[in-house]
Parts: C-alpha cells; sequence; structure tokens
C-alpha cells in the first residue's frame, strides 16, 4: 500500500494530508474531522483503517484548516469547505477513481458542501456525529447517497441530524447508535461506525467502467 504525507496548495496556504491508497483501490474517500481535531485523530484513522481492510478504497485523511488557523480560532473555514476537494482531484489525480466523503462534527459540514458544489464527483457522503446543520442551503442540492450515524445519548446532535434528513433530497439514511455519545467512546460504538461507513461506501461507489 502507497502511504504518503502530501500538502494540499491553496493560494495562501497548504494543507496537510495522509494519503493511503492500495494498489487495487477503485475508489477514494476523502475524510474530514471537525474543528480542535487532526488527521491523526485516532478515531478517523481507525475508520479509515476500517475502510482500507479489503484493498478497495483508499483514504486521504486531511485539515480544513492550518495549525495557526486553529490556534486562532478563525471564523472562515466555511469558505474553505469545498476547495481541498478541487485540489485533491489535480494533486492526487483521482480522476480515474470514484469519490466519497467521510466528515465527523463539523467536518460533515464540509463534506456536505462539497458534494453539493461538485456533484458529478462525489458519489457518496458518510458523517460521524456531524453537524449537517452548518452546511445551510447546501443540503436541499445534495445529490450523492448521504448516511448520517449519531449516537443515541448525543441529544442536541442527534436532534440537527433528524432535520437535516428532512432536508436532503437524495437517498440517505439516519442511523442512531445507541448508547453511543458524540465522540463514540463506548465499547463497540465506533466499530459499528466503521462497519456502517464501510458498507455505504461499499454499496455506492461502483468501480468505472472505462470505455475504449
Amino acid at each position: 500500500m502507497s502511504k504518503n504525507e502530501i500538502f494540499i496548495p491553496l493560494k495562501e496556504v497548504k494543507l496537510g494530508g495522509e494519503l493511503n491508497l492500495p494498489p487495487g483501490a477503485s475508489s477514494i474517500v476523502l475524510v474530514a474531522h471537525g474543528s480542535g481535531s487532526s488527521r491523526y485523530s485516532p478515531r478517523n484513522q481507525f475508520v479509515a483503517g476500517t475502510l482500507r481492510a479489503d484493498g478497495k478504497i483508499g483514504t486521504l485523511l486531511f485539515d480544513l484548516l492550518t495549525v495557526e488557523e486553529e490556534e486562532t480560532e478563525t471564523c472562515t473555514r466555511h469558505l474553505r469547505f469545498n476547495i481541498p476537494l478541487l485540489a485533491v482531484v489535480e494533486t492526487v489525480g483521482t480522476r480515474d477513481l470514484n469519490v466519497g466523503y467521510f466528515g465527523s462534527s463539523t467536518g460533515a459540514a464540509a463534506a456536505l458542501v462539497a458534494a453539493a458544489e461538485l456533484p458529478d464527483i462525489v458519489g457518496a457522503v458518510v458523517s460521524r456525529g456531524g453537524r449537517p446543520d452548518l452546511a445551510g442551503d447546501a443540503l436541499g442540492r445534495v445529490k450523492a447517497a448521504t448516511l448520517l450515524i449519531v449516537g443515541g445519548e448525543d441529544k442536541p446532535v442527534a436532534s440537527l441530524n433528524e432535520e437535516a434528513y428532512y432536508l436532503l433530497h437524495c437517498e440517505r439514511a439516519l442511523r442512531i447508535i445507541p448508547g453511543a455519545t458524540h465522540l463514540f467512546e463506548e465499547e463497540g460504538t465506533l466499530e459499528k461506525v466503521a462497519s456502517m461507513a464501510t458498507d455505504w461506501f461499499a454499496g455506492h461507489l461502483q468501480p468505472i467502467v472505462q470505455h475504449a
């Protein structure tokens, strides 16, 4: 498996990313974490590892903000929600790969905005304990098959996900994991997230047919 630390160039900064691409991968899932976390988040690393287990899906974990921006708690992160994906397509060369997006917390809003802005590129989205409400009007424009996963004990976020579910006009599903809190720290709950995400991407990111 090819594992590389890469930098996604934007106009003023470079965002760090970790690319893991199995040789036979037909799809790639971009993993966006929530604010206050990083691409080294053990939870997202665990999910990414599960996605790659069968060798058909590669992953790219990347940071929506630079370290300096996280430290100053910039308020402009929403302006960059869809830009990293555009840059990744050019930087990594994903034209022959199906593209999915996995977002946790505020990163889920980034995933949904990207899906709305790039309907011909993003084929599926999975949100873990996400804040889909932060995607605003973009929710109604998402065409990618979208799975919302939320903990049963994460009451406020569960309510936000239920509201977002009805604002989505694409193939969608809402799955609530009983006993799980926002970070899915309870025994077995993160494994359930990873399994659900893997099944969702496997079912909605089909290999691209190459025509002569």
